[in-house]
């Protein structure tokens, strides 16, 4: 499957007036297209935290002490604030566990809907054309470079001017479609409701309403949408419509109105039905072929097959050949530079494993590893490699925090020492001071040189994993990486065209306000916010959410203050979402019955760190930490009256993280080790992993408590039976 989200080896704290917390403690976890991972543990585990650091939102106390998150390329922990304006939101979105948090209470909530529509496709407008455009140049210095002819410079700079004339005129045809188009798909969205409301004698602000209808009308008449008879007929009726609703009044009924929009009803409908021309290769033939139209066929097929021809002999099969050359030289030559910055890593890394690291020598490496590395990166490849694109960065700022910690550890212990000398004095004297003396916030040197040497070491593993053994760059058919290619073109014209007007956000508000059940979005689209329950006030955000079509969708929290039955319906609509949308979920809870129909994945946090991590299956089923153990035996259950196991205790304060396991103090489980060693995480399947002394082959064997093994008989009885 793809991975949408990678989260490597995370560690974040945070400098408070006592000292400094251990938040997030070395967490690693990947997300899949279309998966639901759920994030399960008590208040302050780190749930929270983890997500808010996806979103780059996290407090301006935080310390990124290591790790990665990885989307798109990019690590969202050294992305600058300007490029994740284009992701938050856009293609990772959240929603809160306190929806007013999310909502203006002054702003009528159609406004906050459509808002962010318009900002957000002008924003994608800008961006597709950057793409277009970037990767048009890329591809023109590898056909050039990868071609032997003497004048290869002139034949590809013609080349691809082609493709860029004529996709120009592509992006003319397509724009001029879409807003006729358009027009029709949100009027037949728009005119039941209003034949409906005229025919009861109970439209409200008809006048706008057909206005909009009767501009919508004129808007729709294009020679592939509504032409011929039918554009003729549907300009009288536009021009009709205004007139016919002003004369409602003595229009008994309204006859004369009715009979206009099902007219327009019935002309729209058929033309939705129509199939859309290939405008792409129109628009080849428009441009090279010297004829002022396309001919006339009895199909919009038959006439895609011509054009689809006409391109691929004149045009197309020609430049995708040259776009595989292309590609294979850039592949080939970041393969050969891969195999140089893998041995040049692996030769230089102990230079970083010295006891002393010179300041220097480090950042002279950096470059000299950085530009061999960037030399690696294949610029044509439409997936970029994440690693490859982040280490440059990644490993500047694990070399900066080293040499910034030698000088902020020194700041640290001599502030200790005179406070602590201050306490200490007035301690002498008798006197009560006014507070503790704030432990110093020491970074571990250690720790901050193992960072930099794993940002080494994983790239040269990674750069294995690439280009394994036998591998060979001449062997690989770029077929479908320059069909692929073709596509990426016409993706980013296409996303340069698709202007969003207030017209066409509202209709989409007013649809998404449907999708996440919203009765009567048509009235409610004008209230403000504390006009609605907070079960309705959820939808409403989820709604914000979805309106740019995000990838990721983070759900904070977002049923813990609903009662249990807007609890069950918010749950069911983001499962039924995820599903139809194809969105890759993070849900985030204290509660792990919450989660137990939905997760594919889940991850039980503790302190800061995942305790357990496998599927739905694994965690309920067959679960392994004493810490997942006491949350399931802590869930409410209709099936028995046994009493609740409930967790002795509280979680240890993070100032002082405890030497060994976290949870030790709390387990009744514990053994001798716990208190002494963290575990590390011991696999029990592909799919299943615990960090628990139990696992360990040499551990006593443990029983879990009864009242979750019966809970766990109950649960397979159950499944058996369904």
């Amino acid at each position: 499957m793809e991975k949408k989200l990678q989260v490597k080896d995370l560690t974040i704290s945070f400098r408070t007036m006592n000292g400094r917390v251990r938040a997030v403690r070395g967490i690693n976890f990947d997300l899949e297209k279309g998966e639901t991972l759920a994030i399960v543990g008590e208040s302050g585990s780190g749930k929270s935290v983890t997500s808010k650091a996806i979103l780059g939102i996290l407090a301006g106390n935080s310390i990124i002490e290591g790790g990665e998150i990885l989307y798109d390329g990019q690590d969202l922990l050294k992305i600058s604030e300007e490029d994740f304006h284009k992701i938050r939101g856009d293609k990772i979105a959240m929603i809160f566990q306190d929806p007013m948090s999310s909502l203006n209470p002054i702003v009528r909530i159609g406004k906050q809907l459509t808002e962010a529509m318009i900002l957000k496709g002008k924003a994608r407008q800008r961006e597709s054309r950057r793409k277009f455009n970037n990767y048009m140049k890329l591809l023109k210095d590898a056909m050039i470079a990868s071609s032997t002819e003497p004048n290869a410079a002139q034949i590809a700079e013609e080349k691809c001017k082609r493709f860029d004339t004529f996709e120009l005129k592509h992006i003319e045809l397509e724009g001029a479609y879409n807003i006729a188009y358009e027009s029709v798909k949100d009027a037949l969205y728009n005119i039941d409701a209003l034949i409906l409301e005229v025919s009861k004698n109970a439209a409200k602000d008809l006048l706008y309403r057909v206005k909009l209808l009767a501009k919508q009308a004129r808007d729709s008449v294009h020679e592939y949408v509504v032409s011929g008879a039918d554009a003729e007929e549907i300009k009288k009726i536009a021009d009709s419509l205004v007139p016919a609703a002003k004369a409602l009044k003595k229009d008994v009924g309204g006859s004369e109105l009715l009979s206009l929009l099902n007219k327009v009803k019935e002309i729209f409908e058929r033309a939705a039905a129509l199939t859309a021309p290939n405008f792409f290769s129109m628009a080849y033939y428009l441009t090279f072929s010297g004829e002022s139209a396309v001919p006339k066929y009895a199909s919009v097929g038959d006439l895609n097959a011509f054009l689809r021809e006409y391109l691929d002999t004149h045009f197309m099969l020609d430049f995708i050949s040259d776009t595989k050359r292309a590609l294979a030289f850039s592949a080939n030559a970041a393969y050969e530079n891969a195999m140089a910055a893998a041995s040049l890593l692996q030769e230089k890394l102990p230079v970083y494993q010295n006891s002393e690291l010179n300041k220097e020598e480090c950042h002279a490496l950096h470059k000299l590893l950085s530009e061999a590395v960037d030399k690696s990166i294949d610029r044509l490849e439409i997936i970029k490699d994440s690693l490859l694109y982040t280490f440059r960065s990644g490993l500047r700022g694990d070399i900066d925090k080293y040499f910034s910690a030698i000088v902020k550890n020194k700041k640290e212990e001599a502030r200790f020492e005179r406070e602590t000398a201050k306490y200490n004095a007035l301690k002498a004297k008798g006197k009560e001071p006014d507070a503790e003396v704030i432990p110093a916030a020491i970074t571990d040197l250690e720790q901050a040189k193992a960072n930099i040497c794993r940002q080494i070491t994983r790239l040269v593993e990674h750069i294995k994993e690439k280009y394994p053994k036998g591998y060979s760059a001449g062997e690989v058919d770029y077929t479908d990486r320059a069909v692929a290619v073709v596509d990426y073109f016409k993706a980013n014209a296409s996303g340069a065209v698709h202007t969003v007007t207030r017209a066409m956000a509202k209709t989409k508000a007013l649809k998404l306000m449907e999708e996440v059940g919203i009765a009567d979005a048509r009235l409610r689209y004008n209230q403000y916010p504390f006009e609605f329950s907070g079960g309705m006030r959820q939808r409403i955000v989820i709604a914000i959410a979805l309106a740019a079509d995000p990838d990721i969708l983070i759900c904070d929290e977002p049923t813990t203050a609903l009662d249990v039955t807007i609890q069950s319906q918010i749950l069911e609509l983001i499962n039924r979402l995820r599903e139809e949308r194809k969105l890759s979920v993070i849900f985030i809870t204290h509660d792990l019955g919450v989660v137990a129909n939905m997760a594919d994945k889940i991850a039980v946090m503790y302190a800061g760190k995942i305790v357990e991590y496998g599927t739905s299956e694994d965690i309920f089923y067959d679960p392994r930490h004493p810490y997942t153990w006491a949350l399931l035996s802590s869930m409410p259950d209709l099936d028995t009256n046994e009493k609740l196991d409930a967790i002795p205790g509280t979680p240890p304060n993070m100032i002082y993280p405890p030497k060994g396991d976290a949870f030790a103090a709390r387990n009744k489980y514990a053994l001798k080790i716990d208190f002494e060693e963290q575990p590390p995480m011991f696999k029990v399947s592909e799919t299943h992993k615990a960090a628990t002394w139990l696992l360990h082959p040499d551990a006593p064997k443990v029983e879990k408590p009864k009242v979750l093994t019966d809970r766990i008989a109950r649960m397979q009885e159950r499944r058996g039976s369904n």
